[in-house]
């Protein structure tokens, strides 16, 4: 059964329908909507500051969110994959966004909606990805823009396999 951890007075508050591994841990300040997924040896630690995720969410095996005392929280809309071992500390992550695996998302940063963020990749602080486009490398810089249409399916077709996915272990 997951860790889920009360702290300086936060309870994470889980929605409806959702997935948590044996062995992830959410603690503090969470709130998740319904549907979403939290994935093996995942760490979710709202302890210092506010982490709010979407519906449909999944954040997958190995992933790390946490955020910075009084200086930044995490948003999470609705709809977001994140990849294998993703770091996301104190960012914003908009609707339909996918974050591959193995990628750092630094404080105060911001990944619009429909982006996609390479795996492996570093997004500095402050870093504003505009919607629909890909970003690469590290530190991670413009690749190319996408057409909504197509980042949306792709990234929505990846978040309801992951819900799919989800089921299996229900």
């Amino acid at each position: 059964m997951a860790l889920i951890k009360s702290v300086r007075g936060f309870t994470p508050e889980i929605g409806e329908n959702c997935f948590l591994a044996d062995n992830a841990v959410v603690i503090g300040d969470v709130k998740t909507g319904r549907d979403c997924s939290i994935w093996f040896s995942t760490v979710l630690r709202g302890d210092v500051n506010s982490i709010r995720i979407g519906n449909g969410v999944n954040i997958q095996d190995g992933s790390v969110l946490h955020t910075l005392y009084e200086k930044s929280t995490i948003e999470i809309g609705d709809h977001v994959s994140v990849g294998h071992n993703v770091t996301i500390h104190g960012a914003t992550i908009k609707d339909y966004a996918l974050i591959g695996m193995g990628s750092t998302i630094l404080d105060h940063a911001v990944v619009g909606e429909g982006a996609i963020v390479a795996a492996g990749s570093l997004v500095l602080s402050n870093t504003i990805i505009e919607p629909g486009s890909i970003w690469g490398g590290v530190p991670a810089k413009f690749i190319k823009k996408v057409a909504p249409e197509q980042a949306k399916e792709l990234n929505l077709k990846i978040a309801h396999n992951y819900l799919m996915y989800s089921d299996w272990y229900k």
